[in-house]
């Protein structure tokens, strides 16, 4: 529900940047909703091609970023969605704040934006991160998974396993097993930076993610997935009962199998740390890898999870697949990426989120709608259960 002091939205949204992750769907629902949409770029001329390019002519107002254009433009109570890099995030969020306005954006919450958000608090602003396919769509089902569990199973002592991996891949794998639809300088620096997670019980830290792959086979075909970022926070994020110990908790990236083999002199230079080595090879891997307009796209995302009595007897066990190719009209990125972000800024525009940080949704039951919207727009996948079934539990 609103927050008491949640400010009124105006009705207006200021959609910064067109790239690829800004999905016809997302963008359409969102000046289906919003009484005027304005979409930025770094000029009017930009927006406008894009604009076009998704077959939105005329849904929404085109503007450059030209200095002080967006300052001039934010009113109170505007809804500011950043699809700028993560980078820029802070920096709009202060605009938006300054101005009175709500902010939007798909990307990780950050401590620059967490202190931003307590701010936006003080002033009945709403803040809303971690809206988009990972993080964003992983959140939905991990909140659905644990509450299901939990009513299944009970809050009691318990073990639980739980991961959930996503990677965006090529539809028909090269020898690469890899494509970049954007610059491939921010994938190799992810691969620099060590992953912690819990695995066989204990916190594990992978020095670098690559090393601790391994094979996930989901449908019956077979993946390789790897731990990433600092999966420990979202123990308390996902709000597992106390009573629960996490014997396995792994938030990571998925690829297609072949993937470390394919990637192996790749790793060798980033482990260097040269700075100009590793740009160097994101220039050329850009080059020699690109998704062009005939590869089509596929999103893979599973999140799972299980819970084990102190008798080590399964009492449930729960599984989300999405699965999903782009097509000619749009990217199955764009889409997973631009369709939760749309209904988070609508819900903004419902004045039906509290002031403050939001992390998409938060709570079970608006994850549950949150997924029965995404279904409704192209974004379904499947969910699988099980409970005990024998005095020995599932298998």
């Amino acid at each position: 529900m609103s927050g008491d002091r949640t400010a009124p939205a105006s009705g207006t949204v200021h959609w910064i940047g067109t790239g690829l992750s800004t999905g016809r769907t997302g963008l359409g629902l969102v000046c289906d909703r919003a009484e005027r949409v304005v979409l930025w770029d770094r000029t009017a001329e930009r927006a406008a091609a894009r604009l076009a390019a998704l077959g939105l002519t005329d849904r929404a107002d085109v503007r450059g970023l030209e200095p002080g254009a967006l300052e001039a433009e934010v009113k109170a109570g505007d809804v500011v969605v950043s699809m700028l890099p993560a980078a820029e995030h802070t920096g709009l969020l202060r605009l938006a704040v300054a101005r009175g306005a709500h902010f939007a954006c798909t990307s990780y919450t950050t401590e620059a934006l967490s202190e931003q958000a307590a701010v936006a608090a003080e002033a009945g602003i709403v803040v809303l991160t971690e809206a988009g396919l990972d993080p964003g769509i992983d959140h939905l089902m991990a909140h659905v998974l644990v509450d299901r569990a939990r009513r299944e199973a009970g809050d009691g002592a318990a073990s639980v396993a739980f991961t959930s991996y996503c990677g965006g891949i090529p539809a028909e794998p090269d020898d690469f097993r890899y494509r970049f639809s954007w610059a491939p300088y921010g994938v190799l620096a992810a691969l620099g930076s060590p992953a912690q997670y819990i695995d066989e019980g204990g916190p594990r830290t992978a020095r670098h993610p690559w090393q601790a792959t391994r094979s996930l086979v989901l449908a019956g075909e077979e993946f390789e997935v790897y731990p990433n970022r600092d999966s420990l926070p979202f123990l308390a994020q996902y709000a597992l009962p106390q009573a629960w110990r996490a014997t396995t908790f792994i938030r990571g990236t998925l690829r297609n199998a072949g993937w470390r083999a394919a990637w192996r002199d790749v790793f060798e230079t980033v482990t260097t740390g040269d700075e100009t080595r590793i740009r160097a090879l994101a220039k050329e891997l850009a080059d020699r890898y690109p998704t062009t307009e005939a590869d089509r796209d596929r999103v893979v995302l599973s999140v799972e999870l299980e819970v084990r009595g102190t008798d080590g007897r399964t009492r449930w066990r729960g599984a989300h697949l999405l699965d999903l190719t782009g097509d000619p009209e749009e990217s199955a990125m764009a889409r997973c990426v631009s369709v939760p972000l749309a209904l988070g800024v609508t819900r903004v525009l419902d004045s039906a989120l509290p002031a403050g940080l939001n992390r998409a949704a938060e709570s079970a039951d608006e994850a549950a709608r949150w997924l029965d919207f995404l279904g409704g727009h192209g974004i379904r996948g499947t969910f699988d259960d099980s409970l005990p079934d024998a005095p020995g539990g599932t298998p």
